[in-house]
């Protein structure tokens, strides 16, 4: 036995999982080698000292839930293009089919429909005067008789 180390066998498994007949046989066995008694005491402490940190409790600092919280809602908060186009899908949708009503309605309906046709005091439809229905040189007026009418309506208007 003294030609068989135990070493072997303590790293195979952790000392709490060793059946009763192994420890006899590791006892036994350090009693007698020094070096496989130094590796049976490392291995006692590093089972304490496994055992210690697991039994310990850690409280988070109390500002680390709010900073997990804060950087979660970051991370929800950013939008990328394709979400932003899905929640836009319904608006998009209406203001496409508003677009194309008012198109309805401006170029199918007034043909349909009767004309309204103002009239200028003097009788002409503006369509009348911009479609370039000619005036008779009798009928116009040259600058000068333009400008003595304003300007002598102006002169009533002061006095």
């Amino acid at each position: 036995m003294k030609e068989i180390h135990i070493i072997e066998l303590l790293e195979q498994a952790p000392l709490a999982r060793l059946s009763e007949s192994e420890l006899n046989t590791i006892r036994a066995h350090t009693s007698v080698c020094q070096s496989c008694a130094k590796a049976y005491e490392a291995a006692q402490l590093s089972t304490f000292l496994v055992k210690e940190r697991a039994a310990e409790t850690f409280e988070p600092s109390p500002f680390f839930q709010t900073r997990v919280m804060a950087t979660w809602r970051e991370r929800q908060n950013v939008a990328s293009p394709l979400k932003m186009w899905k929640a836009a899908k319904a608006l998009v949708s209406a203001m496409a089919a508003t677009v194309a009503a008012l198109a309805v309605l401006t170029f199918v309906v007034p043909d349909a429909g009767t004309e309204f046709e103002p009239r200028a005091a003097n009788g002409y439809s503006a369509e009348e005067v911009i479609m370039g229905q000619e005036i008779s040189s009798a009928e116009q007026m040259s600058y000068e008789q333009v400008l003595t009418t304003l300007y002598a309506a102006e002169d009533n208007e002061a006095r």
